[in-house]
């Protein structure tokens, strides 16, 4: 049965690349192949796929680069990273450069599977849930429309990749309620990390890169000290 969704697989190990594709399109995926980041980069940008797993050691460009360029060219296309270093850094600056979740290798083709499930179920229908619910918040000089996939700051469109605006709007849903690093794991990324908060801190960063004045005293996203994180309303 197709799920009409396309997966771009970059992966410079052929029998991994063939892996993926069989067990992906036996349950219905699209797949497409790529064996270098240049390749994968042309064919993530031709045909924009519903989500790319893109190995970080690649020939002509890393999927570092790769996933930076897109994230360059505001592409929103979910990420996954696969990694056969179990490398905290790798991890970090990975997320740090727009990638949505990443796995190490070795790994299960059910463990892809189940993580390529979650990430698209997160991408293509919490959103269409939200549309119910809410359509608009206003904060300030900030707003956020949910159903459009569109933020702005002072009237200016902010750019976000896909988890990071699902960690806004998440935080904006719930204004002044103080969330644990454990709760917004569970909520954005609807599976178990086994605790790995990490990837939590860094999207924070990012949102308040992205809308606050100062990232360093921030008046939106709120840190409570040894226990995660708030979203208020400035005061005027």
């Amino acid at each position: 049965m197709s799920t009409n969704q396309t997966i771009l697989v970059v992966e410079d190990e052929v029998s991994i690349a063939t892996l993926l594709k069989y067990n992906l399109e036996r349950i219905g995926y699209e797949v497409l192949l790529a064996h270098d980041g240049k390749e994968g980069l042309d064919m993530a940008l031709e045909h924009l796929p519903d989500l790319i797993l893109l190995d970080l050691m690649l020939p002509t460009m890393d999927g570092m680069e790769v996933c930076k360029e897109l994230r360059s060219q505001k592409k929103n296309i979910p990420i996954i990273m696969l990694t056969a270093r179990d490398d905290e850094f790798d991890k970090v600056l990975g997320l740090e450069l727009g990638a949505d979740d990443y796995m190490t290798k070795p790994f299960s083709p059910r463990e892809v599977i189940a993580r390529v499930k979650a990430v698209l179920r997160r991408f293509n229908s919490s959103f269409q849930e939200e549309k119910k619910e809410k359509k608009y918040y206003h904060f300030g000089k900030l707003e956020v429309y949910p159903e459009r996939y569109e933020a702005f700051l002072d009237n200016q469109p902010l750019e976000f990749t896909p988890k990071e605006f699902e960690l806004l709007v998440y935080l904006v849903e719930n204004k002044n309620r103080v969330l644990t690093r454990d709760q917004l794991l569970s909520a954005v990324w609807n599976y178990d990390f086994a605790g790995d908060t990490r990837i939590v801190d860094v999207h924070i960063s990012h949102l308040r890169d992205k809308i606050e004045e100062n990232s360093r005293k921030p008046k939106f996203i709120k840190t409570v000290r040894g226990i995660g994180y708030k979203f208020e309303e400035p005061k005027q």
